[in-house]
């Protein structure tokens, strides 16, 4: 008998343990189906999912539609690599581009992979384009920032758990506070070898921080007087998931670059994509950057039809509608019950703020018992708890969720 046959929860549990890497602290729950908003466990029982995959799934577990595009392309061909042409890959490219706005997308596999493909570009305009000496340019990011955990991504991240032991780190980063004009205006005045402004619309990571209105497209403006690139990182807040295609779209903001990943596969396929026009992204040239997989057949048909599906189904208008009832229903909430501090969010990406300290255990224990009713949702910064559904549910059954929340809080 094999062991996918025998396998337990507990035995899944164990086998990770004991053969992987310890570098996830998962909530013990084993999930082995999704459909729509539900996720069920070995023994069959059923949750809605309240994480999305942080916010890969937007378009729903094993959307149909994005599953037979898959089935269909992988039977026909499934990589190349860039060696060759292929004949997705050119469609979509431009369905994507068209799709968001812009004349080039660099196609890549992973969320971490298209932050570094932006810094690469941003750094080669820098040199080719805005006459910056070599190895000289700078690139502005946030605190608190949460855009990977490659090696350079960690020497600008101030998050210990991620940088402590990994050093040396990679210079030609300058940190400032978020949602701080101020502070990226003198970042910009006092080094004349800022190159670009690499930013989050919305801190996820940090706990679902949302700016100042305005403070994006000022920092937008601040960018274009000063010829510096503003890049968003839409990884997570992309693709309809705060009620807007892009969160960037709040405010009107075009970036010079833009970086995608998760949703654009609906969480079928890893692809990312790194979009800018012709200026930019022509300093590209063949063999200064790629990868084997980026581009593939297969991810360029599932990428087309996930967003068709963001389109067809009106998930961005759906997002905000669910996340204005979200945010009011919790708020009230929150003035009623001392245990949550305050709720905050855009569309359907949220977070609560637990009334206890960030050492506290208090948040994970309040996931624990929201798993035992029959929701999933996992803390970020030790007193925060992240709240992303996919964005095809429904009033209903975000309601029904909305009671679940309530209750183990109030049980709690």
């Amino acid at each position: 008998m094999s062991i996918k046959n025998q396998i337990t929860s507990k035995t899944a549990i164990a086998l990770e343990d004991k053969y992987g890497a310890h570098n996830y602290h998962p909530l013990p729950v084993v999930l082995n189906k999704g459909e729509g908003v539900y996720v069920w466990d070995m023994e069959g029982k059923k949750y809605y999912d309240f994480l999305s995959a942080y916010s890969a799934v937007n378009q729903g577990h094993c959307h149909p539609k994005i599953i037979d595009s898959l089935k269909q392309q992988a039977e026909n061909l499934t990589l190349t690599s860039r060696a060759f042409y292929n004949d997705k890959l050119g469609e979509y490219e431009k369905f994507i581009t068209n799709y968001f706005g812009f004349e080039k997308v660099l196609p890549m596999n992973t969320g971490a992979e298209a932050v570094e493909t932006a810094i690469k570009l941003c750094r080669k305009y820098a040199y080719e384009k805005m006459d910056i000496p070599e190895h000289k340019a700078q690139i502005i990011v946030c605190e608190n920032n949460f855009h990977g955990r490659t090696t350079t991504i960690i020497s600008f991240s101030n998050d210990e758990d991620a940088r402590k032991n990994f050093g040396p780190y990679t210079p030609g980063f300058i940190k400032i506070a978020y949602d701080d004009i101020n502070a990226l205006e003198k970042a910009i005045k006092n080094n004349k070898n800022v190159v670009g402004f690499l930013v989050e619309p919305i801190q996820g990571e940090a706990g679902v921080y949302v700016p100042q209105d305005g403070y994006l497209s000022k920092a937008r403006e601040l960018c274009k007087q000063n010829n510096v690139l503003f890049i968003a990182d839409e990884v997570q807040t992309g693709v309809a998931r705060t009620g807007k295609l892009l969160a960037v779209d709040h405010e009107n903001v075009k970036p010079d670059i833009l970086i995608l990943g998760k949703a654009l596969s609906g969480g079928v396929y890893p692809v990312s994509a790194v979009l800018a026009d012709d200026e930019i992204m022509e300093v590209i040239k063949p063999g200064q950057h790629g990868s084997t997989f980026g581009g593939n057949p297969l991810a360029a048909a599932v990428a087309i039809a996930a967003l068709e599906v963001i389109t067809d189904e009106n998930l961005a208008e759906n997002a905000d509608k669910l996340g204005e009832i979200f945010r009011k229903e919790l708020s009230k909430f929150a003035n009623e019950n001392k245990l949550v501090k305050l709720v905050r969010g855009k569309g359907l990406l949220n977070a609560v703020l637990i009334n206890d300290t960030e050492d506290s255990s208090t948040a994970w224990d309040i996931c624990m018992k929201l798993r035992d009713n029959g929701l999933l949702a996992k803390p970020t910064h030790g007193n925060i708890i992240r709240f992303a559904p996919p964005l095809v549910m429904n009033e209903e059954q975000l309601m029904d969720c909305i009671s679940i929340i309530k209750k183990t809080i109030t049980e709690f």
